[in-house]
């Protein structure tokens, strides 16, 4: 005989009953409010992409190839051609790479490594500030103070010591006025130095100190420790921090203005003065009366936003690489 009881279901009690979670009411409104900002994020990011192609439209569709082949950049004849400046933001950005790397590199490792204890914090509070610097500040310092020092003590030695028709004269053909490829260049590095020093820093330290002790234990060198154990620790996020300072590179303004020297033309050489598409939006936006003038302004921030939009796509690229690795 069966007991009757355990046939029967027993209804739940209160104690019986799973709690609901604190804030459950609220999370399909905190998902909607983090999809809706996502969303506005990519509907900004079109909108900029699509406005600028609109806006440069009329250049494409003049010049076509053109555009992007010729030097030729003149308001009175409206004839306009993006090369220079194309040029100039790619070698400005990569030469200050180039500078700017090893010594951020070598920064990052001396605080996480060798700097003495007190020395530390001052040291990285000092590099964070000078990260902090308005690029403005960066472009006067240069103007008045660099560029007559490196003109004077650089620039002119270097083009009396080339050999007639050699090479030399070729890399350091130029006005030797400080103003320049090779200077805005310089500019930038020590503009995003402090930057990628920082960020390299803040990444170094996040190696477990057992694992660099471990390497140190059985042996390694601090040359070791860095390039065998930090570095490949960090190597995924150190792409992305160089891609960011190279990022910004390629977008500064202002303080290549002043420096750079504004010709339109292809640099000749390192002491050449050239142009970014920054620095030539930034000095003929304000006068550009004609909608040719107009549209070929927007076309080059639109040429600046695929280059951007390319680098971080190998940033990407990297990344993914080196994941897979």
């Amino acid at each position: 005989m069966t007991d009757a009881s355990a046939a029967t279901p027993i209804a739940p009690t209160a104690s019986t009953k799973r709690a609901r979670p604190r804030g459950a009411t609220f999370d399909p409104i905190f998902a909607a409010l983090c999809m809706s900002a996502a969303t506005i994020l990519l509907v900004a990011l079109a909108g900029v992409m699509t406005s600028l192609l609109i806006g440069g439209w009329p250049a494409f569709a003049k010049f076509g190839l053109g555009f992007f082949t010729s030097t030729t950049w003149n308001p009175v004849t409206e004839v306009y051609g993006g090369a220079g400046p194309i040029v100039g933001t790619l070698i400005t950005a990569f030469l200050s790479l180039i500078f700017a790397l090893p010594i951020a590199l070598g920064v990052a490792v001396f605080l996480t490594e060798f700097c003495p204890s007190i020395l530390r914090r001052p040291i990285g509070i000092a590099v964070e500030l000078l990260a902090g610097i308005p690029s403005i500040v960066y472009g006067m310092w240069g103007l008045f103070v660099f560029a007559p020092l490196f003109a004077n003590f650089v620039e002119i030695p270097l083009m009396s010591w080339a050999p007639p028709g050699s090479i030399w004269e070729t890399i350091f053909t130029g006005v030797p006025n400080g103003s320049g490829i090779l200077v805005a260049s310089m500019i930038l590095a020590i503009m995003i130095l402090p930057y990628m020093a920082a960020t390299l820093r803040e990444l170094f330290l996040t190696v477990p100190q057992k694992v660099r002790e471990s390497a140190y234990g059985v042996g390694c060198t601090p040359l070791e420790v860095v390039w065998s154990v930090t570095l490949p620790y960090v190597r995924r996020s150190a792409i992305g921090a160089i891609m960011l300072g190279l990022g910004r590179a390629l977008g500064e303004t202002m303080a290549v203005t002043f420096v750079i020297g504004n010709s339109h033309g292809f640099p000749k050489g390192l002491f050449d003065g050239g142009s970014t598409i920054a620095s030539t939006i930034a000095n003929e936006f304000a006068e550009a009366t004609g909608e040719m003038h107009t549209s070929a302004l927007i076309a080059l921030g639109f040429v600046l936003f695929l280059i951007t939009f390319v680098v971080l796509a190998i940033a990407r690229a990297l990344l993914g690489s080196a994941r897979e690795a």
